[in-house]
């Protein structure tokens, strides 16, 4: 295949997968402090921080011979039991058992009455606060 073509064909790939991730939510500072010998790189070649934090992805241009653009750690996340009885969100049926409700991975409390004994988790994210 001629040069020319690849190239061409190159831009416009690019092009089309930056388009793709725009709207992706930037990684927060945690998730951007991985050690430089165990960054997985996110990126190509040139690829500017605007262009690689677009695509989701961590930049880090200060240690050479290490990959600049990589890609993030996983968000941690807690699992909480709601404490607010009218904040909780239904997970189970009328007459549920606390073993039934367990198995549905969802919080069960039988009390008070009137609200969803068996309830979903609240999801944190790090760096939140149960508020």
């Amino acid at each position: 295949m001629d040069p020319k073509v690849i190239c061409v064909f190159s831009v416009i790939l690019v092009v089309a997968l930056s388009t793709l991730a725009e709207g992706i939510a930037a990684p927060s500072r945690c998730q951007c402090k991985i050690a430089p010998l165990e960054r997985k790189n996110c990126g190509y070649p040139g690829i500017s921080a605007e262009q690689c934090k677009r695509m989701g992805c961590c930049f880090n241009n200060s240690v050479p011979d290490m990959p600049w653009c990589f890609t993030p750690k996983s968000k941690k996340v807690r699992k909480l039991c709601p404490t607010d009885a009218h904040a909780r969100r239904n997970c189970g049926f009328p007459g549920i058992t606390a073993k039934q409700c367990e198995r549905k991975g969802c919080c069960f409390n039988s009390h008070p009455a009137g609200v969803p004994w068996c309830f979903y988790h609240r999801v944190l994210e790090e760096g939140n606060s149960e508020s």
